[in-house]
């Protein structure tokens, strides 16, 4: 009797847990069997293991195998397990060298020749190996996103037979490259090829530095997805923390990442026929959805009120929290979701003007303003009516310099290294401790807040949005306290507490 080990990890949308691949060789009937809750693309490696053994040129013992994946609670899927249970065969009946396996996270899928074929969702993997100090070996096909994860030995193989004859004192494997941090493209929209909207694009401003909810109503042409289009260009780049977050969602989704811009802010943009599900994530086992691939980043809706309502109520936790958890009747998982809600909408049904001059009728406007709650505008800090924009500016075509995404992205960056340094987070994020410590009104001030919260009929959470957004407006000034024009200001932007009414 003989036994081997092999370790990988699991495919579990961003989590990684670590799985290791017990092989046990034993006389008896020739029988490959393979344990701990595989789903059917892990029971047919069997076929595949034996071919691509056999046709590397090694013996596929004509023995009794027991291949055991541990934890056996933890469901497996995919092709990933292919190389592990294929090199525990091969150590356990002393084909290769066992002790080259040890630290070395395994993953790949093997085809019937003994090519190695990339496998989906690895980048969560290696970051978790990363953690727990582990090497590597994985596909050629994987090096490019493999590349993305720095200081880490990450060793790359194109076949089975390549990989033997390294772990059997050959010629070694080659490691990964890591990835070069691209610059910005080199064409993005610019901001300041929006004519006219002033006060949209200094509350897009005001939004990128605090890292404020912002919401766009206005008729149809006015400008609203423009603006939303080039808010992402308004933020400074991703740090690496950050960026790896963003790429591990996407490759956990299955989604390619940019090898060379991997560091820009994510915008998601999903239709208004999204289902709550697909928004938010979930499934059987639960994936990620837009919100989370929205992580760090953006995430635009489009004509809001035309979104099903379930979708949109989907949105109260993440807003709030910056995650989301997902429970099944099989597992419950949490992603994070700390976006920025950039939405649109037009003031009815018909696309009025303005929610003041609207000839729709009750019953159309009722149904029109009910797919949005209170509670969901409560959350959304900037709150802004549009007007179209000035004929003879359109005509006119003048670009404002300062009003350019460098410009803006420079005044951002420089507030938002403000937060930072006082607070270590964005003034979205602060809680009701840091609140009072930062955002101190004098008397006046207290005065202004008291009459605009009985005036406007705001809750407590409107109440700290507006302190928030007043400490935003301040730190763009570089003030060291909020003064009456910032809080008055921030009262600018809740120009919508009637609509619904």
């Amino acid at each position: 009797m003989s036994f081997a080990q092999v370790n990988t990890r699991a495919r579990l949308g961003i989590e990684a847990p670590e799985v290791r691949v017990e092989v046990h060789i034993s006389n008896g009937l020739p029988v490959f069997a393979i344990v701990g809750l595989p789903e059917t693309a892990v029971r047919e490696a069997r076929d595949r293991v034996r071919s691509a053994i056999q046709n590397t040129g090694f013996e596929f013992p004509p023995r009794r195998i027991t291949v055991n994946l541990a934890p056996a609670d933890l469901p497996k899927e995919g092709g990933r397990y292919d190389l592990p249970i294929a090199l525990g065969i091969l150590a356990a009946s002393a084909q290769i060298d066992p002790s080259a396996l040890e630290g070395l996270d395994c993953y790949g899928e093997l085809a019937l020749s003994g090519d190695c074929a990339g496998v989906a969702s690895l980048l969560p993997a290696l970051v978790a190996g990363k953690a727990h100090r582990r090497g590597a070996l994985i596909p050629s096909q994987n090096r490019a996103e493999a590349g993305l994860v720095s200081d880490f030995p990450i060793q790359h193989a194109e076949s089975l037979a390549q990989i033997c004859a390294a772990l059997n004192g050959g010629h070694p494997l080659p490691r990964t490259e890591t990835a070069r941090r691209g610059r910005r493209a080199q064409r993005e929209p610019d901001l300041a090829e929006v004519l006219g909207q002033q006060q949209a694009k200094r509350a897009l401003e005001i939004a990128a530095s605090g890292g404020h909810h912002l919401l766009m109503m206005g008729p149809p042409g006015c400008g609203k997805s423009m603006l939303a289009q080039r808010f992402c260009s308004l933020q400074p780049e991703l740090d690496e923390h950050e960026a790896m977050q963003c790429a591990s969602i996407r490759s956990a989704c299955g989604l390619p990442v940019d090898q060379h811009n991997w560091h820009q802010r994510p915008l998601r943009a999903p239709h208004h026929t999204v289902s709550a599900i697909a928004l938010a994530g979930g499934g059987g086992n639960p994936r990620p959805g837009e919100i989370s691939l929205a992580h760090n980043g953006t995430l635009f809706l489009d004509e809001l009120t035309e979104f099903d309502r379930r979708a949109i109520e989907v949105l109260r936790e993440p807003l709030e929290t910056g995650q989301i958890q997902i429970s099944r009747a099989r597992r419950q998982a949490v992603f994070p979701a700390r976006f920025q809600l950039i939405a649109a909408m037009n003031p009815c049904p018909g696309g009025c003007e303005s929610i003041r001059a609207c000839d729709c009728s009750p019953e159309q406007l009722n149904r029109y303003r009910n797919k949005l709650s209170a509670p969901i505008l409560d959350r959304i800090d900037l709150q802004l009516e549009l007007a179209r924009p000035d004929r003879a500016a359109l005509m006119r075509g003048r670009v404002d310099e300062d009003a350019s995404s460098a410009a803006v992205r420079a005044r951002v960056t420089a507030a938002r290294g403000r937060q930072l340094a006082r607070q270590q987070c964005l003034n979205a994020h602060l809680d009701a401790g840091l609140l009072a410590i930062h955002c101190r009104l004098d008397r006046d001030c207290e005065q202004l807040l008291q009459t605009a919260a009985d005036k406007l009929r705001l809750s407590a959470r409107g109440q700290h949005k507006l302190l928030r957004l007043a400490r935003s407006i301040a730190d763009l000034a570089a003030a060291d306290r909020i003064a009456q024009a910032h809080l008055a200001e921030a009262l600018l932007y809740r120009q919508l507490p009637d609509w619904r009414r």
